[in-house]
């Protein structure tokens, strides 16, 4: 076979892997996070399905595979069924250019090089991916619009504006890497990192921390969660599919979620690397599995640590505190870059950045936080807001016991 030939049959068995492996993940990543979860809710979680709850997954799929599936009289019928399989081929598409090993993994020689531990490896590597994720939010969009309901439509338009908000960010936080790095290509940027002897989270501290809130919004996780949001919007874009409809769009989170975790270990902790390009045989994936696996465990703490935040919250974040702190990232990286200084000089520049921003946060939370002892926030917040006519506020002393209304107004009973 020719070199070209055992390209494209590499580049096909190497893509069939990698669904698999995807697809395997999240079958079981729904395991971990319900384990992951009863632990901090002092809990068990599932545990009967197989030893040690392991057969859960296949428990699940079979599930969802045997429950019924509607469709709403009011629905689009073509674009109905297509949303999810659109957030899936969505989600395994951009995973493509994410390398899990070097170009030399396997050797030298042309066939070796075209079974290395990745399906594609092209100059704009990052864009790719970036450009690709952002397409999820069709999958999202038409799920809602086809539904014929207007809570997943409101849940549609929220993931819509969701997206296009923290879009500019996700890029911005990103340029301080590219500009050290000199390449938009996956690979590259790992070498680069090697060769400069440092991980660019110590040179992009703040880039990194960004990013990785962004990307929490980009998939719609908790606290982000809002195209969902189960309490006012009944599910929102999911209310109206049920079973493998209803696991694609959850399919097409978790992996998202993997493939997030994938660009942050490679672009901020040097990839498959630890320290050098090459190593034991096999200790490249077992670097970035437990580079990924952090960061998915991250993802699931937050879900449980942190409730769903406000739509205005989520919008006022994106623009007025995310948006400007990735440009004066950028910009100060670029004077870095610029003026030829020390990789150090933008770390501590994003610390010192990182640490206002904190002192400030700190300061706002203790002052809204001050409150006299009758219980009413003091003037001096700025708190004080106009509320209507029907609102009335009752000030409750916990000292007293609760007393009935019936009870008070009524005289007491009398016995003949």
């Amino acid at each position: 076979m020719s070199d070209f030939a055992w390209g494209v049959v590499a580049a096909l068995v190497k893509s069939i892997i990698i669904i698999v492996a995807l697809l395997t993940a999240f079958a079981y990543m729904t395991l971990i996070e319900r384990r992951v979860l009863a632990r901090f809710q002092r809990r068990v979680g599932p545990n009967r399905a197989g030893p040690l709850g392991l057969l859960q997954p296949v428990a699940d799929a079979l599930k969802m595979a045997f429950k019924e599936q509607f469709m709403p009289g009011r629905a689009f019928r073509f674009t109905f069924l297509l949303a999810p399989a659109l957030s899936v081929f969505v989600a395994l598409t951009a995973f493509a250019v994410i390398p899990l090993g070097d170009r030399t993994t396997w050797g030298t020689s042309p066939i070796a090089r075209a079974w290395a531990p990745f399906v594609s490896d092209i100059n704009v590597g990052i864009l790719y991916t970036l450009a690709i994720s952002s397409l999820a939010v069709y999958g999202i969009v038409l799920a809602g619009w086809s539904s014929g309901n207007h809570y997943s439509l409101l849940g549609a338009l929220r993931s819509a504006a969701q997206m296009v908000s923290y879009e500019v960010s996700i890029g911005l936080s990103v340029a301080g890497v590219l500009m050290f790095a000199g390449t938009l290509n996956m690979v590259d940027i790992v070498h680069a990192q090697v060769h400069q002897g440092i991980w660019y989270i110590l040179a992009q501290p703040l880039g990194f921390i960004l990013y990785g809130i962004a990307a929490i919004a980009e998939v719609n996780r908790a606290p982000f969660d809002l195209p969902e949001a189960e309490q006012e919007l009944v599910a929102g874009y999911l209310t109206e599919f049920s079973g493998l409809r209803w696991s694609l769009f959850q399919m097409a989170e978790y992996i998202n979620m993997i493939t997030t975790s994938s660009v942050l270990a490679t672009l901020f902790l040097g990839g498959w690397t630890l320290g050098a390009l090459h190593g034991i045989l096999g200790a490249p994936f077992i670097w970035y599995g437990i580079k990924v696996a952090f960061f998915l465990f991250i993802f699931i703490w937050l879900r449980a640590t942190l409730p769903r935040i406000r739509y205005d919250q989520l919008m006022r974040f994106g623009w007025q505190v995310l948006l400007p702190l990735s440009v004066l990232n950028a910009l100060c990286t670029a004077a870095v870059v610029a003026f030829d200084l020390q990789w150090w000089v933008s770390g501590l520049i994003g610390l010192f950045i990182i640490l206002v921003v904190s002192i400030i946060y700190y300061l706002r939370l203790r002052a809204h936080r001050q409150v006299d002892k009758s219980g009413i926030v003091p003037k001096s917040t700025g708190l004080d807001q106009v509320l209507p006519a029907s609102v009335r506020l009752v000030n409750i002393d916990p000292s007293q016991p609760p007393t009935s209304p019936t009870h008070a107004t009524e005289p007491a009973a009398t016995t003949p």
